[in-house]
């Protein structure tokens, strides 16, 4: 028995779609589900939990990288595999596995057929994340964005930008890492298990999912013009060639 789970409201609305389609796929192949999916995100991982206290083949999930967040804290400690459906924005967990983004019947024959692949995780304050870890600039930028109600897709992330970098201000920073503490004043600092976040930003352009690994990238104090005439870079991994990463 596999369990399903599915955001309808993912991606504008594409969700529900793809979640139609995944649901005909397993039915038209006598694949055993049972669809967990729920009213809300407190509702599906309520469901989830208490579904995982039975023994499941592993978890459908249908979504983007809210969705992902949210099933491996319950996923985590377990085994049971998770077998990722892109249907977000984003989808940066489906980018760095190179799942194909428009073709969930591509990724469930593969994913069905196929033993499952170990990834590392990493945890904070007892939350575990799979993508990037960050704080600074694009923290605040992304909190704005998703108070945004009008303004959908990846435009409200550029505008919430926009908007925030002639306000900001770097911030002061203290962390250990390879044993050593460091000091610093930085523009956003960001941990790296995986390479992107955003849609497909590069943040940390050589992170790998699987060598037991963070990569940090630190940007340091740039001015507005700057930080605009380098964003793009962002987009192939190339920023971190300025001097001030």
């Amino acid at each position: 028995m596999w369990l399903l789970l599915i955001n309808p409201t993912s991606g504008g609305g594409r969700g529900a779609k793809v979640g139609a389609e995944v649901a005909r796929y397993l039915v038209s192949n006598s694949i055993q589900y049972s669809d967990i999916s729920g009213s809300s995100f407190e509702s599906a991982r309520t469901n989830l939990r208490e579904s995982l206290s039975t023994t499941v083949n592993g978890v459908i999930a249908v979504g983007g990288d809210g969705m992902v967040h949210l099933v491996i804290q319950e996923l985590a400690e377990k085994k049971v595999p998770l077998l990722l459906i892109p249907a977000g924005t984003g989808n940066d967990f489906a980018r760095v596995l190179h799942l194909p983004l428009d073709n969930p019947t591509m990724v469930l024959e593969k994913a069905l057929s196929s033993a499952p692949t170990h990834v590392d995780l990493g945890r904070v304050n007892g939350t575990f994340f799979a993508e990037v870890l960050s704080t600074g600039f694009d923290s605040i930028v992304n909190e704005r964005a998703n108070r945004m109600v009008r303004i959908t897709g990846k435009s409200k992330y550029y505008i919430s930008m926009l908007l925030e970098l002639p306000l900001f201000k770097p911030k002061s920073y203290k962390f250990r890492m390879d044993g050593s503490d460091f000091e610093c004043k930085a523009m956003l600092i960001a941990v790296g298990n995986g390479s992107s976040y955003g849609g497909g930003m590069k943040v940390c352009p050589t992170a790998n999912m699987t060598d037991g690994e963070f990569e940090v990238m630190i940007l340091h104090e740039v001015s507005t013009f700057e930080f605009l005439r380098v964003f793009p870079s962002v987009f192939s991994g190339a920023h971190v060639k300025h001097p001030a990463v």
